[in-house]
């Protein structure tokens, strides 16, 4: 079957697909993405998303390429046209094709680009088995609460992750505090059953599944901190996972070595994982706004 993209106003076989070597995207990391996730059909916190991307936009001086629901039809027709209800949904914008300058160009069309791929949510080991993690130090620039385009160190954390044997690496501030995942927001549960991720400021990227989650824990009447934490109490915490558009809730076992609790995926985060499913299925009232 073929695999469409959508690229600058056409839809186009993906081995087609490319946009211009002056885009910004390429040449500056001049852009913004968002992934979404689309699970039996249903696009999870799909308002929450592009809410996100309108506000990293704004942060980097840029509008919207089109309005929110013309692109929200461009998804759509995109999943139809893969023949797909189980997938991640990848959307990028940039400030498009321009003459290789610093300073933003003017009366240049964005670049919008749109491209979806199977992904396997029912039945995924890493919610049975869980993940291990290390930790790195964050190397990130100052405003990580953009969504853009500039991976490089989340790319290093992760490979360092991958050649030590685990999943995901957890990033550590110059004050020893953990940011975030590299592709995700981190969470632990205290032995006492308080719910701990840290405050969202420019220092971390604001989830959209994690301001569902903050939702949802309240409505279980679970206690919930925002607030900095270390690696060490990561090490004696109760449990521990990682939340994010792909991963949804994703227990962590493992981090440097350290077992969390008994080394299985506690109770908290796998109702936390159930009751997000149900969530997205529509279960649990209206999806979250997203804030910043």
């Amino acid at each position: 079957m073929p695999r469409y993209a959508f690229v600058n106003g056409a839809y186009l076989p993906h081995e087609d697909a490319a946009v211009h070597i002056e885009d910004r995207g390429f040449q500056f990391a001049d852009g913004v993405y968002e992934v979404i996730a689309c699970i039996h059909g249903n696009l999870a916190d799909e308002r929450g998303h592009y809410e996100r991307l309108e506000r990293s936009l704004r942060e980097l001086g840029m509008g919207m390429p089109m309005q929110r629901e013309a692109i929200q039809l461009i998804v759509r027709e995109l999943l139809r046209r893969n023949r797909l209800q189980n997938a991640i949904v990848y959307m990028q914008v940039t400030r498009g094709a321009a003459k290789r300058e610093f300073p933003f160009p003017k009366n240049v069309r964005q670049s919008l680009v749109i491209t979806t791929r199977p992904f396997r949510f029912d039945d995924n080991p890493k919610i049975k088995t869980g993940i291990k993690a290390v930790t790195v130090p964050d190397m990130r620039w100052k405003r990580r609460d953009i969504k853009t385009v500039a991976l490089l160190p989340q790319v290093l954390a992760k490979q360092k992750a991958v050649e030590q044997g685990a999943n995901e690496a957890w990033m550590v501030d110059d004050q020893g505090f953990i940011t975030e995942g590299s592709s995700s927001n981190a969470w632990i549960v205290t032995r006492e059953g308080v719910l701990v991720t840290r405050k969202a400021t420019t220092d971390i990227l604001r989830g959209v599944t994690r301001t569902a989650l903050d939702k949802i824990g309240r409505e279980l009447q679970i206690r919930i901190e925002e607030r900095s934490f270390r690696p060490e109490e990561v090490y004696e915490a109760a449990e521990a996972f990682v939340s994010a558009a792909t991963a949804l809730v994703t227990p962590v076992v493992e981090i440097d070595g350290h077992k969390i609790g008994d080394g299985k995926p506690g109770k908290v985060t796998l109702r936390l994982y159930e009751e997000y499913r149900a969530y997205v299925a529509g279960l649990r009232g209206e999806q979250v706004t997203w804030t910043a």
